[in-house]
């Protein structure tokens, strides 16, 4: 009877758990590598997306919340106030004119401030050759404002575009010349 307690003792542990441990652990690590492939894949897809569209221009439509509110707030140059003689008939009309270029950022700011006669000259010269009129319609306005904004990019390479691809160069040169917008901060005609 000596015998059967030493037997109980040399008893073997079954080797189905021990295999059992192997396979699991074999599950887990392939699970673990095809996750990681997939994450890996998904986020090669968005950023070639997201480059795709920063190609374009456009914003991608998951960029993060914390992007979009780094953003810099517009900054605005105001010019000093303009009168000018108008190109009506008579030569007795004129207008006195207030106007603010919107720039790119700081920087683009002092770039235009650096080339401020030039660019008042030239706004001088269009608003010059209007006439009472053309100041009064929406139409004539919006001209203007177009040949302004093409008239602040001459000093930074600007040239004159043929009226068919003056529509194409319009978004380009928003986002080429450091002036991006004219606004009306006055505007009087007698």
């Amino acid at each position: 009877m000596a015998s059967k307690p030493e037997e109980a003792e040399v008893v073997k542990p079954p080797a189905k758990s021990k295999k059992m441990l192997i396979i699991i652990v074999g599950v887990v690590l392939l699970l673990v590598l095809v996750g990681g492939g997939v994450f890996f894949y998904i986020s090669k897809q968005r950023a070639a997306a997201a480059a795709a569209l920063e190609e374009e221009g456009a914003q991608p439509a998951h960029a993060p919340a914390a992007h979009a509110g780094a953003k810099a707030p517009p900054v605005y140059l105001p010019m000093e106030n303009m009168v000018v003689n108008l190109a009506d008939a008579g030569g007795e009309r004129v207008a006195q004119v207030g106007i603010t270029l919107e720039v790119q950022d700081t920087k683009a700011a002092d770039s235009v401030k650096a080339y401020m006669p030039t660019i008042r000259s030239g706004v001088l010269m269009l608003l010059s050759q209007r006439t009472a009129e053309d100041l009064l319609s929406a139409e004539g306005k919006q001209k203007l404002i177009d040949d302004i904004l093409r008239e602040t990019s001459l000093p930074f390479g600007g040239a004159e575009e043929s009226a068919a691809a003056g529509q194409q160069a319009k978004s380009k040169k928003k986002a080429q010349y450091p002036v991006v917008g004219v606004l009306f901060s006055s505007l009087i005609v007698q």
